[in-house]
Order: structure tokens, then sequence, then C-alpha cells
């Protein structure tokens, strides 16, 4: 097998702790609409989903009607709600600015999101690495959101279009993803990219399908990352 060349991270949940503020948005944006969302449904239900999957599935699960129109409104009005929290602080998980600095020195780096690009950008933009990334894919860049491996896909797409030599092409083997959720690793499966799981946002038995598990970004090492290509 060949040596991993490129890892492609999630974001939420993964490099930023960002899935509570994603929660109480949603939370607060679907209260203006006379519709409760739990935690414990959040959680076990909606978190993978990208935020046009997530209404339209809440409001599906209440027998409630959402047409497009409404469906982007509430996209527009919890987009702003995370924005103004993402430029408040820094929402990096400790020790992710000095892990990708490390990596983004021998691996393609990319981020593949279930948020908005604007999102995604501006987190990264607050803890100061968006230079460590050769690209983001964020929701409106795909037709289907995870657990579907059009994210991942593009990813590959793209850095081999704008970012490997034509005679060193990437294979889908040769790239890492980075999960915290059953969704992203089922969108890695789907993709034929062995995947890291996260315990950050749920506990190893709901990781079981990922390559290997781990409980924090620092056990990314180059021995990690060789491992998965045995």
């Amino acid at each position: 097998m060949s040596p991993i060349r490129a890892i492609h991270f999630d974001f939420d949940g993964v490099l930023a702790d960002t899935e509570p503020l994603h929660f109480q948005m949603f939370q607060e944006v679907l209260q203006g609409e006379g519709v409760t969302l739990l935690k414990e449904d959040y959680y076990a239900r909606y978190l993978g989903l990208d935020d046009a999957s997530c209404f339209q599935q809440v409001f599906t699960d209440r027998g409630l009607t959402l047409d497009v129109p409404q469906r982007d409104r509430l996209i527009q009005s919890k987009n702003q709600k995370v924005l103004k929290a993402l430029a408040s602080r820094n929402f990096l998980m400790p020790g992710v600015p000095e892990l990708l600095k490390v990596l983004h020195e021998k691996y393609y780096l990319t981020v593949v999101s279930g948020a908005l690009k604007s999102e995604v950008n501006k987190a990264l933009q607050g803890g100061g690495v968006e230079t460590c990334f050769r690209l983001v894919i964020g929701a409106e860049d795909v037709k289907q959101c995870k657990p579907d491996p059009e994210g991942y896909l593009l990813a590959l797409k793209l850095l081999n279009r704008d970012h490997v030599p034509a005679a060193d092409i990437l294979l889908p083997h040769e790239c890492a993803i980075v999960e915290d959720s059953p969704w992203g690793i089922q969108s890695a499966r789907g993709a034929g990219m062995p995947c890291i799981g996260v315990t950050h946002s749920y506990p190893r038995d709901h990781l079981k399908d990922a390559t290997r598990v781990i409980d924090s970004l620092s056990e990314i090492t180059p021995d990690l990352l060789a491992a998965l290509s045995t």
C-alpha cells in the first residue's frame, strides 16, 4: 500500500469545538418557528447533517412542511448567528494550530465540512491556521451531504487538479480522513479512504467503523498515519 499523502479533516467537532455552538443556533432559530429541538435528539439524529438537511429533517420528523424559501431563510439566520459567535473568540481545539503547522509541511491538508464555507473560513482565520489548508469544501460545494461521500471525492478531485503534480496523482487510499461522527465515517468508507475516528462528540462504540479510533488529535502522528497504509 502507498503511504498516506493527504489528510481530509471534518471541521465541527474535529478541529473546532463548535458542535455545541451549532446546536445552540439550530435551537434558537427553530424556537423562532415554534419548533423545539432537544440536545439528545440533535446528537442522535441531526449532528452529521448540513444545515439544509437538518432543518428539513427536523420539520419532517414533526410532520411539518418546510418550503425552500423558508428553509433558506432559516439557514441564513443560523449562519449569521454562527458567524457572530465565531468572531467573538477562537473555537479551535487545544493543540490544533501546533498540529496543523507540523502536518501541513508533509501532507496535503483539506477541510471537508457539512458547515457553510463562510463559517469554516471564519473559524480557521480566527485560529490563524487558514494557510495550512490547500482547500476547504463546504456544504454549498456539494449536492449530497454526509454520509454521502461526495465531499471527500470532490476534495480528492480538486487536490489532483490544482495542487498535485500530474505525474503523481493522489489515490483514495493515500488520503486519510479525520471524523467525529458515524455519518462522517460512513462518508469516508464510501469514498474508499481510511478514517480516523476521534471521540470528541461520540464514544468509541459509535465510531467502531473507523479504521482507527483515537481520543485526542495529538495521537495523529506519522506512525499512526503509516499504520493506516498497512
